[in-house]
């Protein structure tokens, strides 16, 4: 077996961006876990690690994202 299965590392930016801040967190954490296990079972930097770096990557922008959106509604009111 090479890998490993990477089952939920896939998200598409636009289901990224219906989420809420705190489900972004919650992702993130778990595809935290599933990246220290993926690196536990495989011994080089496979196709999965690489996917659920890449998604915890998007995870974070999006969160960034919809950080600076609430901050600029605040200072319109």
């Amino acid at each position: 077996m090479k890998g490993g299965k990477i089952k939920m590392a896939i998200l598409k930016a636009k289901d990224i961006a219906k989420m809420s801040t705190t489900e972004i967190d919650e992702k993130k954490k778990e595809l935290g876990l599933e990246l220290v296990k993926s690196r536990i079972t495989t011994k080089k930097t496979g196709k999965g690690t690489r996917e659920i770096k890449r998604t915890i990557a998007r995870l974070m922008t999006f969160k960034k994202i919809n950080e600076m959106k609430n901050k600029n509604n605040g200072n319109l009111s």
